[in-house]
Order: C-alpha cells, then structure tokens, then sequence
C-alpha cells in the first residue's frame, strides 16, 4: 500500500511539471506572436509593479537596517565599522533583495493571479473565452509573465537602494559619515554580482507568474478550491524560489571561479 502511494504521488507530480513545462513554452512562444493585448499587460504591469512598491521598499528599509546593525555590533570589536555600506550591499544585491521582495511579491501577487484566474475558470468565463475564439493563454498567461518578468527586477533594484538607505541610517549613529559608507560597497562588489541580483528577480518573476497562473487554470471545486488554489501557488512558488536561489548562485560562482 505505501509503495502504491508513492508511485501515485510521483507520477502525480511529473504529471503537474509536464504540464506547468507546456504552459511555460506556449506562453513564452505567444510573446513574439500578435495580438499582443497591450491594455491587458499595461494593467497587470500597473498592478504588479505599482502595486508593490510599498511593501517592497518597507521590505528593503527595514532589511537594510537590521543587516547594518548586525553587521555594525560584528565589526566594531575590530574596528572595521567602516566596511558596514560594503557589507549591506553584497548581501541584499545578491540575495536578500531578490528572495525578499520575490517572496513578497509572491505573497501578495502570486496569490492574486491564481485567485483571479481560478474565479475565472470555476465562473465558467475561461469557457466563455474559448467558444469565441480567444486564446486565454496569450490574453490570460503571456500578459501576466511579460508584466512581471518585466517587474520584478526593478523592484528588486528599488529593494537593494531602500535597503543601503536604511544601512546609512544605523551607520550614521555610529559615527560613520556618508563617503565612507559609499566608499566601501566597491570593495566588496563586483559588476558580475549586479548581473546576478537582476537575473535572480526576473527568473522568480518567471516562476511566481507560471505558477500562479498554472495553479490557477487547475483550479476546481468553486469557492473553496479557490483559497486552496491560492496557497497552493504561493506556497510552490516560494519553495522554488528559495530552491532555485541556490542552483543560480551556484551558476555564478562557477563563472565568477
């Protein structure tokens, strides 16, 4: 019986990668292709990106000021204090600020795309779409994953410069004036480290959009498959951000060796 289950469970799961693998290259395919529902991507880049901007800038103020302090409590036996703008950056350009304002975004987005399109199909609007001839994954899909591939990035650039902001601001209680903080961010960064906290953002923005609009389209058993739709999506979509982190970083420290 426990090995029926997990036969079960497997193919269950190559089942839900191959077809999240098919909807991922048709709407990747359809981006090139018209029509191209400029008011529906103007609309979802509005409240994707928009949308966003103050949880992610409360997100990198705040994350930037706690790395400072840490780093500044660890630095001053050494008297090293002045390393603090350097410290900060490597940490929130490279990681923190691509996981957490991609986590965040998948909290808040990630959720509502599945909702959205979930109360679509559950309401029998998806069905309506096709009898006309639509093609709900270019109207539906490719709008939402060029708006948030395109999206992401800049919040997490908006992330990383709230967050050194923040830095500055514990710094400067510990006399350390605003030169020497910016003096020492080239010191512990390289141009390769900036590629990688802009590549990091759009590829979780490809993650967080595919599942939630897969998990969405899935979506059955009307107002309570909804809510299970939802967290279903953010929660796949934060594992594999979290997992994905790794095999990127991994990616750019091969090149970078």
């Amino acid at each position: 019986m426990p090995i029926k289950l997990i036969e079960n469970t497997l193919k269950s799961f190559v089942l839900e990668v191959q077809e999240l693998f098919f909807l991922s290259t048709r709407a990747i395919g359809c981006i090139i292709t018209p029509p191209f529902y400029y008011r529906d991507f103007t609309t979802q880049l509005d409240k994707i990106g928009v949308g966003s901007l103050f949880i992610v800038i409360l997100t990198g103020l705040f994350t930037g000021m706690v790395m400072a302090l840490q780093a500044l409590i660890q630095l001053k036996p050494f008297a090293a204090t002045s390393y603090v703008g350097g410290m900060v950056a490597v940490t929130m350009v490279k990681e923190l600020g691509p996981v957490l304002s991609s986590l965040m975004v998948a909290g808040r987005v990630g959720s509502a795309i599945t909702a959205e399109l979930g109360t679509m199909v559950v309401t029998e609007q998806v069905d309506a779409m096709q009898v006309e001839g639509t093609d709900i994954i270019k109207r539906l899909v490719t709008s939402r994953l060029k708006a948030i591939v395109i999206a992401m990035p800049l919040l997490a650039i908006i992330t990383d410069a709230v967050s050194l902001v923040g830095g500055y601001i514990m710094a400067a209680n510990y006399d350390i004036n605003i030169i020497m903080y910016w003096k020492s961010i080239p010191q512990f960064m390289v141009f390769q480290d900036l590629i990688e906290g802009v590549v990091k953002p759009a590829v979780f923005g490809f993650i967080i959009a595919m599942v939630g609009c897969h998990v969405g389209l899935s979506t059955n058993g009307g107002a309570a498959g909804v809510g299970e739709s939802a967290k279903r999506a953010v929660v796949i979509s934060s594992v594999s951000i979290l997992v994905t982190d790794f095999f990127i970083a991994k990616i750019f420290i091969a090149f970078r060796g």
